[in-house]
């Protein structure tokens, strides 16, 4: 059934100070306009006045603009209008300006870029939201800049980045056993900027690509990275969650290359283990005392920590994570792994073995491992999508593939 918000209209404002492009984006909105409603500004002042008389889904801006540039104004809109997608339009290759927009936008797209890029990116970001139904946390979500990491790895990270022998290599291996830090970084190489020709998803080989000069501008700027306060979220260990997803990770690169996936569902993958439980690092950190009440009605119930979020969230971590990756712009295949991890069958198509496939099956097991140690509720792990895909045959094959990782 299509909701009262799907079936709206999606408000866009373009903002730029070349003449030529807002006429162009005036005609582009015109063959769009079933779709969207689009506005136009040529400074961020005019975006703002436009902003405090109408409320719009997404904004798009120039980044060098006379007077208030696009950083400075999504600042602005990001302090004002936490809910809005932000995203830089920008065709100066400047490493600093990259490094003050990637704190403020959601995603960086180079000029010059053509059309369907542009009008596909804005789609994307819009369908999002019916991922994350929850309006406080969508604006929550959209708000965030960064994810929380241990003291002592952003410590490590930041000695190693500092040191004249720094090795790239190091703090890709650092950085790879970090939630908060593997995220944004995946963030910031699938930028436009970087013109990559397919998604990355190897946060090791993210961190070759950016070069050791600009990792440490982003590391010792403290713009993009931020440091876990273990105090705030009660009852999470960020040990016990990091070995978690490490184990999945590993798990769900194991299955891949055992079913012959390609290089980059095995690299996808991987990176979708790694962050499934983003989402759970938000709630905990920002919504401490419900996260709580979540652990005390997964002991009293004996229920999953997924079903304890939809009671108290009426959201889980799932949607809470896809939603921020995909904001993020990291690629499709990692975003519906978070998304669908516990309920696959709720992915429409159901054709082959992806990343959602290996992720569901690798976080059921190390759970089903796990349980049968303590004696807790084990994850559920949907037969019927695996008969829908033809290859519920190969679960004899995956646990004893998972076995021998673990």
């Amino acid at each position: 059934m299509m909701t009262r918000e799907t079936a709206m209209k999606k408000r866009v404002l373009f903002v730029d100070d070349e003449a030529h492009l807002r006429q162009s984006w005036r005609r582009m909105s015109y063959l769009r306009r079933d779709e969207w409603e689009m506005e136009f500004a040529e400074s961020g002042l005019e975006a703002l006045e436009l902003l405090a008389q109408t409320a719009f889904d997404v904004i798009i801006s120039d980044m060098r603009m006379p007077g208030m540039d696009g950083a400075q104004l999504l600042h602005e809109v990001r302090q004002r209008y936490p809910q809005m997608v932000r995203l830089i339009l920008s065709g100066h290759s400047d490493y600093e300006m990259i490094l003050r927009a990637v704190g403020q936008s959601h995603q960086y797209l180079a000029k010059p870029c053509d059309i369907e890029t542009l009008l596909a990116t804005i789609a994307r970001t819009c369908a999002l939201r019916e991922l994350l139904a929850h309006e406080d946390l969508r604006r929550l979500v959209t708000a965030m800049q960064m994810l929380p990491s241990p003291p002592p790895l952003y410590a490590e990270v930041i000695e190693v980045a500092q040191s004249p022998d720094g090795s790239l290599d190091k703090i890709g291996e650092i950085i790879q056993r970090d939630i908060g830090m593997t995220a944004k970084i995946l963030q910031l190489v699938n930028s436009a900027f970087f013109g990559l020709q397919r998604p990355m998803s190897n946060p090791v080989q993210a961190v070759r690509l950016l070069g050791l000069e600009t990792v440490q501008a982003l590391i010792l700027s403290r713009q993009i990275f931020g440091i876990f306060d273990p105090s705030k979220p009660p009852g999470l260990s960020l040990d016990t969650l990091w070995n978690h997803s490490v184990s999945v990770g590993a798990y769900a690169r194991s299955l891949a290359q055992e079913e012959r996936c390609t290089r980059e569902v095995v690299e996808h993958a991987f990176t979708a283990g790694l962050l499934h439980d983003v989402g759970k690092l938000v709630l905990a950190v920002h919504y401490p005392e419900l996260y709580k009440q979540t652990l005390t009605l997964i002991q009293t119930e004996n229920i999953t920590d997924w079903q304890a979020e939809q009671t108290v969230f009426n959201a889980t971590h799932a949607e809470v994570g896809a939603y921020l990756l995909g904001l993020w712009g990291l690629p499709d295949g990692i975003v519906e792994a978070l998304a669908y991890h516990h309920n696959p069958c709720r992915r429409r198509a159901h054709h082959a073995f992806t990343p959602l496939t290996a992720v569901h099956i690798a976080h059921a097991l190390t759970h089903q491992m796990d349980a049968v140690d303590a004696g807790r509720q084990a994850e559920f792990m949907d037969l019927d999508y695996l008969a829908q895909i033809g290859l519920d045959d190969r679960l004899a094959v995956w646990q004893e593939r998972c076995q021998i990782v673990h």
